[in-house]
């Protein structure tokens, strides 16, 4: 499960969001901001499409995350009560109040992003790591084919000697008359 999407609005206006990947996030966190309005319930969570809305209404203030598995709704509401609780309770200036969260959503979001992009870079290392040369690994798998094809001729060639001595030796003795004929 991760968060791909988390807004602070007040009311409909955003007054603040992050994206962790493209898509029109906007359209949908405007529907969940209506029916967040119209309910007017302290919790709310939305499906539309294939992501899962999880928001937090609090004085006229909607926290929203977007994640894209709807299976875990503890982490989701984890978040946003940690980015709601983030605010300087002996601040009466509102806006004061909403740039230090959108401050603190700002830098979790970051945090987010910095995970995702070390994710995706060992990622890449792991895959880009067989195919950095190419041509030694073909050269490595002809010698490894090879081998088998070794080892017979090797055998093969041990057989035929020692049956040419065996027959040798076996002609020697018939000439010799040492074997009766």
């Amino acid at each position: 499960m991760t968060i791909t999407y988390s807004c602070v609005a007040h009311g409909r206006a955003v007054l603040a969001e992050l994206a962790l990947t493209g898509g029109s996030y906007q359209e949908a966190a405007a529907k969940v901001l209506r029916q967040v309005l119209l309910k007017a319930e302290p919790e709310t969570i939305i499906q539309i499409g294939s992501y899962v809305y999880h928001t937090l209404f609090i004085d006229g203030i909607t926290y929203l995350c977007a994640t894209d598995n709807g299976l875990d709704t503890m982490a989701p509401s984890a978040f946003l009560k940690k980015v709601e609780y983030n605010k300087n309770p002996r601040d009466n200036n509102t806006v004061s109040a909403v740039k230090s969260q959108v401050t603190d959503v700002k830098n979790i979001m970051l945090r987010n992003i910095d995970t995702v992009l070390e994710r995706e870079t060992e990622t890449v290392s792991i895959l880009t790591e067989g195919a950095e040369d190419p041509q030694a690994t073909a050269e490595e798998f002809e010698k490894t084919r090879k081998i088998p094809k070794r080892i017979w001729w090797k055998c093969f060639k041990i057989v035929i000697t020692t049956l040419t001595i065996l027959l040798s030796i076996i002609i020697i003795l018939l000439r010799t008359h040492i074997i009766p004929t």
